[in-house]
This record gives structure tokens, C-alpha cells and sequence, in this order.
């Protein structure tokens, strides 16, 4: 399906597909292939009672939710204002690109293969390690800048490349280049595996997060071909000559892996034991400065602006790897594939060495956006039954708030804790609600809501201590964050639960606004 929504200059450089998405099956530990994608619908659910008895409520929500959009800007497109912004949803695929660009398959198949090399983490089994390896396989075109400034427009809203300064021009081309690639499917791809003397950038040695083995020197051919997207994704036994069995030692092991015939293929993968302590994190307005609740701005941050650590995070994170030992850092991300080298970048540089997810590109549709969060948790959470994790994310994904209480209940004695910054404490261009109802039947000694990262210190998350109580918490189990501070549930003072059914239809734009924003 053509997405008639976006400007006419990417329509005519490029046409958008709506991407189909198919089933995946969640690997069994010690399975060797390649999964299918499997998606979890998570449409909004709205029960409407009563209609909360305040004079004027519905023409003044109203009225709020039109002044909100319209402060975005008057030059947002209307696929940002509507809450789902398509570009996201609807990457180019490789036929696509070759068309526009005039391209042959003789010229196509002169170019030379490269991979996405996603750093990944194995498991302990009966029969040994399994490490799971993913990313993809493409061909990257040869672009004129001039079309790569026209493709880079549309993502810029309210500049352009050549307004912007030449570092955040090349950037802007950078990334713009990433995405309009050439998928390659049925690639068989080879790795060679060593030991990683460094990864990740915690202040220790090493980078934090993980030893360097004394052995695992070895060569891996993954043995299924990329599929349609050029996507591969599976656990691979591998040989454990020289590495610590899982069930024997409590210290994560790490290993470099390189893409044979691609020197830009490389990633670490981390060898996590049976039980311990690990983290969940997101990027974008957890660890980095995105504001993806400002369109404009968060496309610019993105697109544009180099990557910036929020605050003193970084610090943060290189205490819990220097005072909490064995901690696994575990950095998933909804962002679309095509762009994830620039994240690996970014962490690797300013964080603890850790193991990645983020969106494949079999993963594009709206739905599928909403649901691959809690199908990389469930991954992540099915593959070690034995460990405990922190969940650290921020208030702006509805997906979040929806899939991290979910985990409580779904893996009981898995979850440690639940820390979410509360992006609308802390900056005003944070204008769309947040529900907190899933949080009603978790207990308050498991999550903290917090403001600013020196929040976060002094905790003893090792031995379950997840709140400070100096930061009051004021959840009200519902929406929350609305116009003229009304909350929504059973804990608001001002407001009912029974308000949902007033402005369903803005609650669920600017929902699906934060949700498919959160990159």
C-alpha cells in the first residue's frame, strides 16, 4: 500500500511500502535458526462509563488537544500530527530504491555486500553456549548528494540539510544513506568469533559490563540464509574451548565477532550465566537527549544533532557497573533497524559494553511498532528464567507504560525493579499523557517514577531497593499529564477513571504519538 501521506518529493524519489508482518517464534534455549516474527496486536481498549461531570470538559479537552497540535508547529506534516508519524513505518524497501535510482542487477550486484553486525548475548544450556546472532545483510547505492539532501528534507522539519551546519549536514546524509539501502535476502553470512579485550565506555577497564575470556577463538556459519528483508536472527551453538561454563561461573564473558568480508560487520556479544542481576534499558530520553514528544525537535536530534548523554545518566550507569558486580546492560531499542550503528555508537561511547535489540525490519507496520517492545522483553525474559532484571525506560512510550507492569505479572520474580523518568516533570515540551494504570497492581516497592538522574543513587537495586523515598510518586492508576491538570483514575484527586470516555480520540492520538516516537 502506497502511503499517500508523505510529501511528494520522497513519493516521487522513492515509493513507500507498507511492510507485511509475518509470525515469529520465540527460540527455546539451545535452538538453532532462524525465527519468524511474531506479533503481538495490541490495539487501544477503551471501556467508557460515566462522563466526568465537570461543566464544559469535552469542548474544552477539545480545545486543548487542537492547541497542542497546532503548538507543534504549523509546519509539522500532517503525519507527525496525527500522531503516527508513517516514515517510520514505511522504509523503502531494497526493490524500491533500486527502481527509483534507475539501478540494474548487474549495477546491484557490483556493489558490495555489507552486514549489520547487532552486538547479541548467549545463554547456558545443557549442551553449552548459545549465542544469538542478528542484524542484516544489504548493498549500500551510490546516492547523489543532492538526492540524499532531498531524501534528508523530509526528516527535517521546519530546516533543511543546507541550513544546517556541515557536521550536521554529513550527519543528516549519514543516516539518510542508512536507510535507503538495498535489503539482500537468501545471504548466507560467516563470522569469526575471539575474545574482547574492550567494549563500552563505564571508566573501568575494559569498558564495564563484562571479562575478556580466555579463550573462544573459533569460525561460525550461520546457518540459515537472510530472509525476504535481508534480516537473519538465531541462537548458534558455538564451541566452548576456553570459555567459563554458565553454570559454573558468575562473570559475563565477552567476545568480539567479525563479519567475514565486511570490516564494518563487527560487534561484541556478551556470554550471560544462568542467574544474576541485568538491566533493560531504553535509549532516547532515558540515556540520550531526543525529546520525541517534540516532533520537530526529535527528528532533528536524530537526523541532524550529534547524540547527546541526558544529564549525567552516563554516570549513573558507571557506578551500577562498578558497585553491582556481574551486571548484565541489555539496550533495547525501538528503533528502526537501518539506523541502529548510529545507537551502538552512541552507547559504546558513553555507557557500559552491553548486548542490543532494536526493530528488524520485518517489524514496520503501526501494529507491529506497538508490539516488538514486549517481544524483545519476552525474548530476553523466556531465554533466562533464572535471572532478575531492572527496567529503565521514561513516560513518553505508551508501549512502556503498558509493557514493563506487564512483566510483573507475566514473569513472576523476574522483575527487580521499574524506574521510568518522568519526561513531563522535567520538560514542558512534554505535552502528552501518560497511563499509569497498569501499575495499580504492582506493588509500590517495585517502581519509582523519578525526575532527574541523581534520583537514582544510593539505591540498593541488588537486595530490591527500588525507591527513593524522597521523590514523591502521586501515581493516580490511569491517564495522567492531561490539560489543566486533570488526572485520570482511581488515585486522582482531580479527575474520575470514568473521564476516559470523554476524549478517547486525543488521549489515543497523542498515545499513539508517544508510542511510535519512541525510537
Amino acid at each position: 500500500m502506497i502511503l499517500t501521506t508523505l510529501p511528494t518529493v520522497l513519493l516521487a524519489l522513492v515509493p513507500l511500502v507498507s511492510a507485511t508482518a509475518v509470525r515469529r517464534s520465540i527460540p527455546k534455549p539451545g535452538q538453532v535458526g532462524q525465527e519468524r516474527p511474531l506479533i503481538t496486536p495490541s490495539p487501544a481498549s477503551w471501556d467508557p462509563t460515566k462522563t466526568f461531570k465537570k461543566r464544559g470538559v469535552v469542548s474544552d479537552l477539545a480545545g486543548d488537544v487542537n492547541s497542542i497540535l497546532s503548538g507543534l508547529g504549523s509546519d509539522i506534516p500532517s503525519y507527525v500530527a496525527s500522531g503516527v508519524p508513517n516514515f517510520f513505518q514505511g522504509f523503502p524497501t531494497g526493490a524500491d530504491v533500486q527502481s527509483s535510482l534507475g539501478l540494474n542487477d548487474s549495477q546491484v550486484k557490483a556493489l558490495p555486500t555489507q552486514v549489520l553486525n547487532i552486538p547479541g548475548y548467549a545463554n547456558w544450556t545443557d549442551l553449552g553456549w548459545n549465542l544469538r546472532f542478528h542484524g542484516n545483510v544489504f548493498k549500500q547505492p551510490n546516492i547523489t548528494e543532492q538526492k540524499l539532501d532531498d531524501l534528508a528534507n523530509v526528516f527535517l522539519v521546519g530546516t533543511s540539510v543546507e541550513a544546517l551546519p556541515p557536521s550536521q549536514a554529513s550527519q543528516a546524509r549519514n543516516l539518510t544513506a542508512e536507510i535507503f539501502i538495498l535489503q539482500q535476502s537468501n545471504q548466507n553470512v560467516t563470522f569469526n568469533l575471539e575474545p574482547a579485550p574492550t567494549a563500552g565506555a563505564s571508566g573501568e577497564q575494559g569498558g564495564g559490563g563484562a571479562v575478556t575470556p580466555n579463550g573462544g577463538n573459533q569460525q561460525i556459519k550461520f546457518p540459515i540464509p537472510s530472509d525476504a528483508e535481508g534480516d537473519f536472527d538465531g541462537f548458534v551453538q558455538i564451541n566452548d574451548a576456553g570459555l567459563d561454563a554458565g553454570n559454573s561461573t558468575s562473570e559475563i564473558q565477552r567476545l568480539n565477532v567479525y563479519t567475514e568480508g565486511d570490516v564494518n560487520g563487527n560487534a561484541t556479544a556478551y556470554l550471560i550465566p544462568s542467574t544474576g542481576l541485568g538491566i533493560i534499558s531504553d535509549i532516547d530520553d532515558i540515556l540520550r537527549v531526543t525529546q520525541i514528544y517534540e516532533p520537530s525537535l526529535g527528528l532533528l536530534n536524530t537526523f541532524a544533532k550529534p547524540f547527546t548523554p541526558w544529564m549525567n545518566m552516563p554516570d549513573i550507569y558507571a557506578n551500577w557497573s562498578r558497585t553491582l558486580p556481574n551486571f548484565w546492560f541489555h539496550y533495547l531499542t525501538t528503533t528502526p533497524e537501518q539506523v541502529t550503528r548510529n545507537y551502538m555508537d552512541f552507547i559504546y561511547k558513553n555507557y557500559p559494553g552491553g548486548s542490543f535489540d532494536d526493530r528488524p525490519l520485518n517489524f514496520s507496520d503501526v501494529s507491529a511498532t506497538l508490539s516488538i517492545r514486549k517481544f524483545l522483553l519476552d525474548k530476553v525474559f523466556q531465554t533466562f528464567p533464572q535471572r532478575k532484571f531492572v527496567l529503565i525506560a521514561d513516560t513518553s512510550n505508551s508501549d512502556v507504560m503498558r509493557d514493563y507492569p506487564a512483566m510483573v505479572t507475566d514473569y513472576p520474580g523476574q522483575v527487580q525493579c521499574i524506574f521510568l523518568r518522568n519526561t513531563s516533570n522535567t520538560d514542558p515540551g512534554d505535552r502528552f499523557p501518560y497511563d499509569t494504570s497498569g501499575f495499580k497492581n504492582v506493588s509500590t516497592s517495585m517502581y519509582m517514577f523519578f525526575v532527574v538522574p541523581d534520583d537514582l543513587t544510593n539505591l540498593d537495586i541488588a537486595n530490591g531497593q527500588c525507591v527513593n523515598s524522597t521523590i514523591k510518586q502521586n501515581l493516580t492508576f490511569g491517564y495522567q499529564g492531561l490539560p489543566d491538570g486533570i488526572n485520570l483514575g482511581s488515585g486522582s484527586k482531580k479527575g474520575s477513571a470514568s473521564l476516559l470516555a470523554v476524549s478517547t480520540t486525543w488521549v489515543f492520538v497523542a498515545a499513539m504519538g508517544a508510542a511510535v516516537w519512541a525510537l
